[in-house]
């Protein structure tokens, strides 16, 4: 009986994500409501408590398909630019992050929209996601920079990936601070070309 109990609620978990991520598509994060969830998939609206924390926890779900899918789009662009120079691989992978941000945009904001923090309770599995993408950065990094410390290094990692992040986001937005959407790819390449 237990094994149906488990089948059911492991039934239930992925149609609540299916329909959060839906939700998420078509109207951003802010669009996610509960009632609305529940109603779409079928279930009471205290069902969707029995399975996930709370309504958080049920994005972290969303955001770990999203955060699987970027970072196959980034390994793939790796892949292809293997042999290149640095600075060519780094935007080899600045624009699989762009044309993902642009293909995904209300998952990909979901991504860093949603209210967490260092001190919050992240999931393993985001941390392991976000530390890949990192990885990534970090390889053409270090042959850049080869007697850079691995603190600073890894401090690099990070402006550069905050400066790559802050281009598209500013670029996607639709605000007098936004960044010309046709050249955004450029901006990001102007920035990666002086790195070493």
């Amino acid at each position: 009986m237990a094994g149906k109990v488990q089948e059911r609620k492991e039934k239930l978990r992925v149609t609540l994500i299916d329909v959060a991520q839906n939700q998420i598509v078509s109207g951003g994060l802010a669009s996610l409501k509960a009632r609305d969830i529940a109603r779409q998939a079928e279930c009471a609206l205290g069902a969707i408590y029995n399975v996930f924390d709370d309504i958080n926890a049920l994005v972290m779900a969303v955001n770990g398909r999203t955060f699987h899918a970027l970072g196959a789009d980034v390994t793939a662009a790796v892949e292809q630019a293997q042999g290149q120079s640095p600075n060519a691989q780094l935007i080899a992978m600045s624009k699989a992050y762009l044309g993902f941000a642009v293909d995904n945009t209300h998952l990909w904001r979901a991504l860093f929209d949603l209210d967490m923090s260092v001190e919050s309770q992240v999931p393993d599995w985001y941390l392991a996601e976000l530390g890949q993408l990192f990885a990534h950065i970090a390889v053409p990094l270090a042959q850049l920079f080869p007697d850079l410390p691995e603190a600073e290094l890894d401090l690099m990692v990070r402006a550069l990936f905050s400066s790559v992040h802050g281009i598209v986001l500013l670029g996607l937005q639709n605000r007098i601070s936004a960044v010309p959407r046709d050249q955004i790819e450029m901006m990001i390449a102007q920035v990666l070309n002086q790195v070493g």
